[in-house]
C-alpha cells in the first residue's frame, strides 16, 4: 500500500467472485478496518477461526496474520475495506492496538448507529474520488468511525476474567502512559515503574499480548509520529529528531531507516511526490 488512505465497497457480484479463489493467510504493512453490512464472514485471525454474520467491523492491525473470506447470506452480501497507514491517525492507531489486540471483531444490533458508520464510509469513498482528496477530512471522519465503533465495543466487550483480565489491563495501561511520554527520552524502566511492576514482567506482558519488547513498542509509537511529523509539517529532520527524544540527528535517521528502509529525506520526499 503506497497511498496513506484508501477505501473499497464491495458488492454481492464482487464477493461472488472472489469468493470462487483462494488465498492463504497473509500480513498488511498498513492497518485495516473491515465492516460487513450485509452477508456472512469467515475470518481466521490469531490463529482463530470464526464465522459470523453481517453487521459487523473487524480491525486488523498492522503485521497481524490473518485470511478473511466472505459469502452471500440470503443472496445478500456487501461490504467495506479501509486501509490506512499507522501515521495517518497516529493519536488514535495506539489505541486502537490496545482495544482490539484480543478481540478484533465487533458485531453490531442492525439501526441507526450502524447506518451512521456506513455513512461516514459513504463520506470517506467519495472524497476519496475528488480530483483533489481533502486528507485532512478523511482523517477526521476515520476518527469519527472509530470512536463510534468504540462506543459500541464497550456497551458488548466480553467480561475477560482472572490472568487473561490482569494483563490486558496492564497492557492498556503502558499504552495510555507511552501516549503520554513517548516524546520523551524515557526508558523501560520508566514504563515499568509508573506500572508499578519489574522491567520483566512488562516485557513479558507485551510479548504476550503483542510479540514484541516493551523498547520494540517505543520505538514504533516514536516512528509513527515521526513519520506523521514528516508528512504533516515543514520541521527540519534534527528538529523532529529532537522532539521525539533523540539528541543526535544521525541515530535518529540511523533507527529510522532500521525500521522503515528509508532515511526521513527519502520517505518525506516519496510523500511530496505521491501528493503532488
Amino acid at each position: 500500500m503506497i497511498q496513506p488512505f484508501s477505501i473499497i465497497h464491495r458488492t454481492e457480484e464482487e464477493l461472488t467472485r472472489i469468493a470462487s479463489s483462494t488465498y492463504d493467510p497473509h500480513k498488511h504493512d498498513y492497518e485495516e478496518l473491515i465492516i460487513v453490512t450485509h452477508g456472512t464472514i469467515e475470518h481466521f485471525i490469531d490463529f482463530k477461526k470464526t464465522a459470523l454474520d453481517a453487521p459487523l467491523a473487524s480491525f486488523v492491525t498492522k503485521g497481524k496474520l490473518h485470511r478473511i473470506t466472505a459469502a452471500l447470506k440470503d443472496g445478500q452480501g456487501k461490504l467495506w475495506v479501509l486501509r490506512f497507514k499507522s501515521e495517518f491517525i497516529p493519536e488514535t492507531t495506539f489505541q486502537l492496538y490496545s482495544y482490539y489486540h484480543d478481540n478484533a471483531t465487533i458485531t453490531f444490533q442492525p439501526g441507526p448507529c450502524f447506518d451512521r458508520i456506513v455513512a461516514l464510509c459513504e463520506m470517506m469513498l467519495y472524497e476519496t474520488r475528488q480530483p483533489i482528496p481533502e486528507f485532512g477530512v478523511i482523517r477526521h471522519l476515520l476518527s469519527a468511525l472509530f470512536t463510534m465503533i468504540e462506543s459500541e465495543r464497550r456497551k458488548a466487550g466480553p467480561d475477560d476474567s482472572g490472568l487473561q483480565k490482569t494483563q490486558n489491563t496492564t497492557f492498556k495501561n503502558f499504552l495510555q502512559i507511552l501516549e503520554e511520554n513517548f516524546c520523551r527520552p524515557e526508558g523501560v524502566d520508566f514504563y515499568a515503574e509508573k506500572l508499578f511492576m519489574s522491567v520483566r514482567n512488562l516485557n513479558l506482558i507485551c510479548q504476550n499480548i503483542w510479540q514484541k519488547s516493551v523498547s520494540e513498542i517505543i520505538e514504533t509509537r516514536k516512528l509513527i509520529e515521526a513519520k506523521n511529523l514528516l508528512i504533516n509539517t515543514s520541521k527540519t529532520i534534527s528538529e523532529i529528531g529532537f522532539e521525539l527524544g533523540y539528541s543526535e540527528k544521525t541515530y535518529f535517521t540511523s533507527v529510522f531507516k532500521k525500521k522503515s528502509g528509508q532515511t526521513p529525506g527519502e520517505f518525506r520526499d516519496d510523500m511530496k511526490k505521491l501528493v503532488s
